[in-house]
């Protein structure tokens, strides 16, 4: 069983997606080993967000296991499709890789270093999204990659 963790930025604040996001990533823990991992935000003012950014970089990396493939959450990233990721955490499975270690930035995005460090830079949208949402909407597409490998009736696209 390959491993996944989700390193983010910051902590859910609001009630309902807390809820929700727990909700999906208990659901992709019955596929991968699975794994959440909060890191402080900088509390900077937005006129030093370069330092924000550098500090919660270096944070989100230095808690990375060294047995995992970064992959940084940006807008700028490639779209991958919810096959596309499930084909990933399969090759990974066949290969005996570690698996996957998916970034998700604060209030101002990942840090540079964090990108260059990342094997993939993926897009969950071209839009910007809450680091909130994100991790919600990651959440569940590792839960619905997790279905898909199985053969499970959840995931209804091609």
């Amino acid at each position: 069983m390959i491993r996944i963790l989700v390193a983010a930025v910051g902590r859910i604040r609001t009630t309902g997606l807390a809820e929700a996001v727990a909700e999906y990533e208990g659901r992709a823990g019955r596929y991968f080993r699975f794994e959440a991992i909060e890191v402080p935000a900088a509390a900077l003012p937005d006129e030093r967000a370069h330092e924000a950014r550098a500090r919660e970089g270096e944070t989100l990396l230095g808690r990375l296991p060294g047995d995992v493939t970064p992959v940084a959450l940006t807008r700028r990233g490639k779209a991958w499709s919810t096959r596309d990721l499930a084909r990933r955490f399969a090759e990974a499975q066949t290969y005996g890789l570690g698996g996957f270690a998916f970034l998700i930035g604060g209030a101002h995005g990942l840090d540079e270093s964090v990108l260059a460090s990342a094997a993939h830079r993926v897009s969950l949208s071209k839009m910007t999204l809450p680091h909130e949402l994100a991790r919600l909407v990651l959440a569940e597409q590792i839960y619905r990659a997790g279905t898909i490998l199985r053969g499970e009736p959840y995931h209804k696209g091609p």
